[in-house]
């Protein structure tokens, strides 16, 4: 694992006898995505983190999907949860909280996120259909999930319309980009301080 503070970027390598993934982020990027899991509906939905969130990703994954995706998925999630965690560091002068409401069509999903310092999920998205692609829904919850245990904060996904599986998925990932984005910004305000009245998240 590395990490440097300006501009804010960690890369991070996982490798298990089920996945080998690298992550690298640059948080204060410009939404440059390179990105390889082998699923590309998922490489889509990753796409717009870095897209709305104007992070710069890079993700090379390689799974055991003959199996199926769900290892590969919840993998990515834990080492970009990871790779985040690295590159925010202190958290000094960032604001925190994120919260974006994002509409795709029929579809309307609200991500609310907390640099908290405490992995916490709270997940709601009746997806319409099982499968979008070859992508399973149900593995959204294990991406988000691996996330939140290893970047250390409070996400909050509610889907509150939504007809078309593809379409809600895209809410939601777009939702947290921009919420993701919003948290991580620096606040000049409160440069050089730990948003927190604890001194420490």
């Amino acid at each position: 694992m590395t990490t440097t503070t300006s501009p804010r970027t960690a890369e991070v390598t996982r490798k298990t006898a089920e996945t080998n993934i690298t992550v690298k982020v640059n948080l204060d990027g410009t939404g440059v995505a390179q990105l390889s899991t082998g699923i590309g509906f998922f490489d889509h939905m990753l796409d717009q983190i870095a897209r709305h969130g104007l992070i710069d990703l890079s993700i090379q994954a390689q799974g055991d999907l003959h199996i199926d995706g769900h290892h590969t998925v919840e993998d990515v999630g834990i080492t970009l949860g990871q790779a985040v965690h690295l590159a925010v560091g202190d958290k000094k002068g960032i604001r925190r909280y994120g919260h974006a409401y994002v509409p795709l069509d029929e579809a309307l999903s609200r991500v609310v996120i907390d640099f908290s310092g405490r992995p916490g999920l709270v997940m709601n998205v009746p997806f319409k259909s099982g499968m979008i692609g070859s992508f399973d829904s149900q593995l959204a919850h294990e991406f988000f999930q691996g996330f939140v245990n290893h970047a250390f904060v409070t996400l909050h996904i509610d889907n509150l319309k939504g007809e078309n599986a593809h379409h809600q998925a895209e809410t939601v990932f777009k939702a947290f980009a921009r919420a993701l984005r919003a948290a991580l910004e620096l606040d000049p305000r409160s440069a050089g301080t730990i948003p927190s009245t604890k001194g420490s998240l």
